[in-house]
């Protein structure tokens, strides 16, 4: 594979067919890693129908603002949550159509999985079962993955958001209260809940299978950031954010040795040992909708929703530097990314 710059990339970009829109100039041109495919997950506007998956590849410079779309002469639906991959398969969730549709790796659909009511995250525990959290339903989705067919569900008031799975549980955060309840996967029960803050909706596992929760906070309520050992199912360290510094969208990088995550000032970025907050590693005016770390090149992807009425703009940087490297157009709403 060609060691391509990513001003070669971004220049490619300019001329690519697919394109129809100029990137901003590259301030830096060193080779950060292999050539990759992002995945740009685009909400669109409530209820417009214009949801899709914007592609972005590294190695050749093209991107295609609705992949989804050209690949199968449909529409993607209404307000895409998430992606993820599940037995080969993407997995993606589209909240206000109350599916997920499951496609091969070309993004061509495969199946449905319908009888959800606003789903917003899949989790897979099994090679056969799956959990998908949902903003209205008071509770989990349980899906059979080799049917595609909802089988039941787990009772759970609120609004379930991000999950993690480790040891045969799985931890699930709820945007409306301030725990984090842990699941039994072999009997599909609740086993316990974790004090952690209000507006829990941010979570993720580090390479010392330890799990920490952005707890967001409300503008009267401060937000905390807390590490959960999950062998005790206790809280061994945790502090408060600011009032109203509006932490969110908290991320692992690929070795899942630092966090990162946006605030009011910015991007963060905190080593899994550190013992206080950092202030902001990238300082942002943008309109800060999704966050993504790209787990093999290093790379820092953001994604500005500018006045969530135009295309997303998406800003990338070097994730040991924090420097800026350059930007790309995708979807209406962008709110996050999957990076194979």
């Amino acid at each position: 594979m060609n060691h391509i710059s990513f001003i070669s990339l971004l220049s490619i970009l300019i001329l690519a067919s697919c394109k129809k829109d100029k990137p901003d100039p590259v301030v830096n041109n060193t080779y950060i890693g292999p050539a990759k495919k992002v995945y740009v997950i685009n909400e669109g506007n409530y209820g417009s129908n214009n949801a899709g998956i914007t592609l972005f590849d590294t190695g050749t410079g093209n991107s295609i603002p609705d992949k989804f779309k050209d690949k199968n002469g449909v529409a993607l639906g209404d307000v895409a949550q998430s992606m993820s991959k599940i037995n080969g398969d993407y997995y993606i969730v589209v909240n206000n159509s109350n599916k997920i549709v499951v496609c091969d790796t070309a993004l061509k659909i495969k199946r449905t999985i319908s009888g959800l009511t606003s789903p917003r995250y899949v989790i897979s525990v099994s090679a056969q079962k799956a959990y998908v959290s949902d903003y209205y339903a008071n509770g989990l989705s349980i899906v059979d993955l080799s049917t595609g067919t909802k089988t039941g569900s787990i009772t759970l008031h609120g609004s379930t958001e991000k999950m993690v799975y480790i040891n045969n549980k799985v931890y699930v955060t709820n945007s409306a209260k301030d725990r984090v309840y842990v699941i039994n996967t072999t009997n599909n029960s609740i086993s316990d809940s974790i004090l952690v803050g209000l507006n829990a909706s941010h979570i993720v596992l580090d390479k010392n299978n330890k799990i920490w929760v952005l707890s967001s906070g409300t503008s009267s309520v401060q937000g905390k950031l807390s590490l959960i050992d999950p062998f005790s199912n206790s809280v061994t360290w945790s502090q408060s954010f600011a009032l109203n510094d509006k932490a969110s969208l908290l991320c692992m990088n690929g070795t899942k040795d630092t966090l990162w995550y946006a605030n009011k000032d910015g991007i963060c970025r905190m080593p899994i040992n550190s013992t206080t907050l950092p202030n902001a590693f990238i300082t942002s005016t943008s309109n800060i909708y999704g966050l993504g770390i790209h787990p093999t090149r290093h790379e820092v992807y953001v994604a500005d929703a500018i006045d969530y009425i135009s295309q997303s703009k998406i800003f990338v940087y070097k994730a040991s530097s924090g420097t800026y490297f350059g930007s790309f157009k995708a979807g209406f709403i962008s709110n996050g990314f999957y990076f194979e």
